[in-house]
């Protein structure tokens, strides 16, 4: 009889995952005994906890969430070449001799999602709301398509200077993106004439992208209100053929999402990035790919079964 392991998703909050749901499915799928299940860490020396305990075998594996797939890449023993390139983790694999590898399967699966939209993605440009873990990702992934040009903007960078001493910002720009302060509709003038000509870059940016990628928790179910990230964009100057992405899931509609629709634009959600991501995170913990058919099935009964507004 095969060995049962247990893995797990560390994030904070995982209440409104179906993570579990679509792992379950794909253990069933690839005929294993092993468990997964959600784990809540509240801070990151929780984190530092929890990944201490898979080092010494409590788990054989683990994904790893917002708000922490940066914040894990300090606290593994050993980096594969997808997590370097991206610089942030969502995948942890426990080796037999006890070392924890970081892996990134964010910015591969994202980068099929996009394939998939073939013929109808033009890769002209494409600008990313968010640096964090997925907002990295996303310019890996935009950059394995095609992109010639790629914008980045994020709330932390308030003004160039903030930008300039960004880490987030400085990664970005490493992976190839342009980086522009984060647009402000508030009173308060410019702090310097850089920050004005980085806002108004964002904005050319933004109105020809052929691809908008919506990469915070903004607009999550229990997350921050998703109206800000949604007024970043001048819906109205896109192209027609514009595609959105919104990496989350629930809600289905984010104000990013209703926003796009509104325009007429073809928009996606979250959800075929996390299955994406999900099977390719079977290969690093079993070898073995479960169909994906099987994974989206399981995401969709799982998000059917208990909307967001059912939930307190």
């Amino acid at each position: 009889m095969t060995e049962r392991k247990r893995f797990a998703l560390l994030g904070h909050p995982v209440r409104h995952s179906v993570s579990p749901a679509i792992h379950t499915a794909a253990i069933a799928a690839l005929g294993l005994r092993d468990t997964y299940s959600a784990i809540d860490v509240p801070s990151v020396a929780s984190l530092e906890r929890v990944v201490e305990e898979l080092r010494r075998g409590s788990m054989s594996g683990a994904n790893v969430t917002v708000p922490y797939k940066r914040a894990v890449v300090d606290m593994v023993d050993e980096l594969a070449p997808s997590a370097i390139e991206v610089g942030a983790v969502n995948v942890l694999v426990r080796t037999p001799e006890g070392r924890v590898v970081g892996h990134n399967t964010d910015a591969a699966a994202l980068a099929e999602q996009l394939e998939s939209l073939r013929p109808r993605l033009q890769t002209t440009r494409a600008v990313i709301i968010g640096s964090g873990g997925a907002g990295l990702a996303a310019i890996v992934a935009a950059k394995r398509v095609g992109f010639r040009v790629i914008g980045v903007t994020s709330r932390s960078w308030a003004h160039s200077e903030a930008m300039l001493d960004s880490e987030t910002a400085a990664q970005a720009r490493a992976l190839g993106a342009l980086t522009s302060t984060w647009p402000s509709e508030s009173d308060e003038p410019p702090t310097s004439k850089s920050s004005l000509v980085l806002r108004m870059q964002w904005g050319e940016l933004a109105t020809n992208a052929d691809l908008v990628i919506q990469a915070t928790s903004a607009g999550m179910a229990g997350g921050d209100a998703g109206d800000v990230v949604a007024d970043l964009v001048r819906w109205k100057t896109l192209p027609d053929h514009a595609k959105a992405i919104d990496v989350i899931y629930r809600p289905r509609e984010t104000p990013f999402l209703a926003a796009a629709r509104k325009r007429g634009l073809e928009a996606h959600d979250g959800v075929g990035m996390l299955v994406r991501q999900a099977q390719k995170t079977w290969s690093l913990w079993a070898g073995a790919k479960p169909p994906l058919d099987v994974l989206m099935n399981a995401a969709e009964e799982a998000l059917a079964a208990d909307p967001p507004s059912s939930r307190r």
